[in-house]
C-alpha cells in the first residue's frame, strides 16, 4: 500500500482514475492482483490478534481479582492495614496500570477482530491498533509483575527479606521474553506505519532531481549541438 500511495502522488491526476482495455482502473488491478495477500494478512491479523486477546483477558481477571484481595488485610472499617507501607503503595498502583493497561489492550485486539479488513486500514489503522495493543501488553505484563513481587515483599520481608531478590530476577524473565519475541515486530511495524511519510517524501525528491539532472543534461546536449 505504501507504494501505490507513492504512485498516486507521482502519476497525473487524470490518470489515477484512468481504465485499461477491461475497463479497469489501477486500484481496481491492484485490488484484483493482491486479493491472496490481502487474505493472508487478514487471517495474521486475525490469529494474533485473537491469541494476544486471550492473554490480555486473563490479565485483566488476575489482577482484577488481586485488587479485591489486599496484601495484609483490612481492619474493621475497610481500610487496608499496610496502607503506608511503601510496598503496599507499589502494589496498588501497579495494579490499576496493569488493570487499565490490559483493559485497553483487550479493546484494540477486539477492534481488530471486529474490522472490515479494507485496503486503507491496513495502511495505518490496523498497524496502529496492533502496536498499540501490544504496547499496552507488555505493559500490563510489566506491571502485574511488579505487583507480584511487592506482594512477595510484603508477605516475606518480615523473615526472608533476601528471598526479594532472586524473585524480582525471574519476575524479570517474562517480561524480557516477550520484550525480545515481540519487539522485531514493533519496529517493523512502527517503521512501515509511522516512516511512510518520510520514505514517500524522499523517493519524490529523488526522482525530482533526477528529472532536473535529466533536463540540465539534455539542455547541455541541444546546446552543444
Amino acid at each position: 500500500m505504501t507504494f501505490v500511495q507513492l504512485a498516486k502522488n507521482l502519476v497525473h491526476p487524470q490518470f489515477r482514475e484512468a481504465e485499461n482495455k477491461l475497463e479497469q482502473t489501477p486500484t481496481e488491478v491492484f485490488t484484483k492482483e493482491h486479493k491472496e495477500l490481502a487474505k493472508e494478512g487478514e487471517k495474521w491479523m486475525k490469529e494474533t490478534a485473537s491469541s494476544c486477546s486471550v492473554v490480555a483477558a486473563l490479565i485483566v481477571t488476575v489482577v482484577f481479582a488481586a485488587s479485591f484481595t489486599v496484601p495484609g488485610g483490612h481492619d474493621g472499617r475497610g481500610i487496608p492495614n499496610l496502607l503506608h507501607e511503601p510496598s503496599f503503595m507499589i502494589f496498588a498502583i501497579s495494579d490499576m496500570l496493569a488493570l487499565f493497561s490490559s483493559i485497553t489492550s483487550v479493546l484494540m485486539f477486539l477492534g481488530i477482530l471486529t474490522s472490515q479488513y479494507a485496503e486503507e486500514e491496513f495502511l495505518e489503522s490496523l498497524p496502529r491498533m496492533l502496536i498499540i495493543g501490544l504496547v499496552t501488553l507488555f505493559f500490563s505484563i510489566a506491571s502485574m509483575m511488579v505487583a507480584f513481587g511487592a506482594t512477595v515483599h510484603i508477605s516475606l520481608h518480615h523473615k526472608w527479606n533476601l528471598v526479594f531478590i532472586p524473585i524480582a530476577l525471574v519476575g524479570l524473565v517474562p517480561v524480557t521474553l516477550f520484550a525480545f519475541l515481540q519487539f522485531p515486530l514493533l519496529v517493523d511495524m512502527c517503521s512501515s506505519t509511522y516512516c511512510r511519510g518520510i520514505f514517500i517524501e524522499s523517493s519524490w525528491r529523488e526522482l525530482n532531481s533526477r528529472k532536473i539532472d535529466a533536463k540540465g543534461k539534455y539542455k547541455k546536449k541541444s546546446y552543444q549541438s
